[in-house]
């Protein structure tokens, strides 16, 4: 039977919310920390199934999770295709050649890297329990696209933005290229065992509203579209951060099942704005986790209490931070497990 992550996906409002955090598998677990520190840097995990099957387990066991998120990076789909990519200290994750200044015939695919994760999945579905739903995930195609094209990323995205505004045919290319490999890459790691997926639109805030439609909406729609017919029924949540008031669109023209609100939504506008009977993820705000005291309590309850007429997947509006204490965790998931919808 699935569990009640996977049944709310499918659209069942359970009294009591089910819940895992975006990264909650990283830097704020000693027992993360301690695995890092033996096998040396991130790529070093993330290409070490083992390891990586270890680290998306640890938190499940320390906190008993509804949900497993594959530890990997959005940034492996470039790696495949033949980007060299670089986690440089201090300054965040770096691809070479760069798309503004190469052309996508100057890549190599390298799938071997790819197949690395489906042998993570593998041995992480072989490690959970029934009721624990695992969750395999990749970038959109416009994030992905920006960290491509300049190489690294950036605040407002701007090299990105500027090619896609001067050279439309290609920069379609590039975003035809991605959404051909996360097709792939989301393919196999629902055959490997991935129960649902999720797509990361981390950078979607920055397009202007005549370009969502084309470079957020559109490419996810076809990875939907592909992945419906490859995979009749697997869960895709969309989570378009920063998309503000285009999040209605977006959850009616893509055709994911879910819907991932960013912390910077009013629930109570998402919940009387998206489609009514879709389920919805969030969206507590990630700071308000590491600052803890009584007003996490409230604002969690608030957000409970705002999506309690429709499934509500609990979590973060984005990924938990590496400083937040434990302490914080395990008082949010006392109160999230102790409420119930009236």
């Amino acid at each position: 039977m699935p569990g009640p992550l996977l049944d709310t996906l499918f659209g069942a409002n359970l009294a009591s919310r089910p819940v895992w955090l975006m990264r909650q598998a990283g830097r704020y677990l000693p027992e993360y920390r301690a695995l890092r520190a033996e096998k040396g840097g991130f790529l070093d995990l993330v290409y070490d199934s083992d390891a990586a099957a270890e680290v998306t387990l640890q938190p499940v066991r320390r906190f008993g999770f509804d949900g497993a998120i594959l530890f990997s990076d959005i940034l492996i789909v470039p790696h495949a295709m033949g980007q060299k990519l670089e986690f440089l200290v201090g300054e965040g994750p770096a691809l070479s050649p760069r798309l503004i200044d190469s052309t996508l015939d100057a890549l190599t695919a390298v799938p071997e890297r790819l197949a690395i994760i489906y042998d993570t999945v593998r041995k992480v579905r072989a490690s959970l329990g029934a009721q624990t739903t695992l969750l395999g995930f990749a970038g959109s195609p416009w994030t992905v696209a920006t960290y491509m094209v300049a190489g690294e990323g950036s605040r407002d995205q701007h090299e990105t933005r500027a090619l896609a505004y001067r050279d439309p045919p290609a920069f379609q290319a590039i975003i035809d290229a991605i959404i051909a490999v996360t097709v792939e890459y989301l393919s196999g790691q629902i055959t490997a065992g991935a129960e649902a997926v999720q797509l990361f639109d981390s950078w979607s805030g920055s397009v202007a509203p005549q370009e969502f439609e084309r470079w957020v909406i559109a490419p996810t729609a076809r990875i939907v579209a592909e992945l419906a017919v490859l995979h009749p029924g697997v869960p895709i949540i969309g989570f378009p951060k920063g998309a503000g008031e285009k999040l209605a669109a977006y959850a009616r023209e893509t055709g994911v099942g879910a819907i991932g609100v960013d912390e910077t939504i009013d629930p109570l506008w998402a919940a009387a704005t998206l489609p009514e009977g879709m389920p919805v993820q969030g969206n507590l705000d990630p700071l308000l986790l590491l600052a803890g005291g009584d007003r996490l309590e409230e604002r969690a309850t608030a957000v409970l209490n705002a999506f309690a007429g429709r499934p509500h997947v609990f979590n973060l509006g984005h990924g938990i931070g590496q400083f937040t204490p434990i302490a914080h965790v395990e008082r949010l998931l006392a109160l999230v497990r102790g409420w119930h919808a009236g």
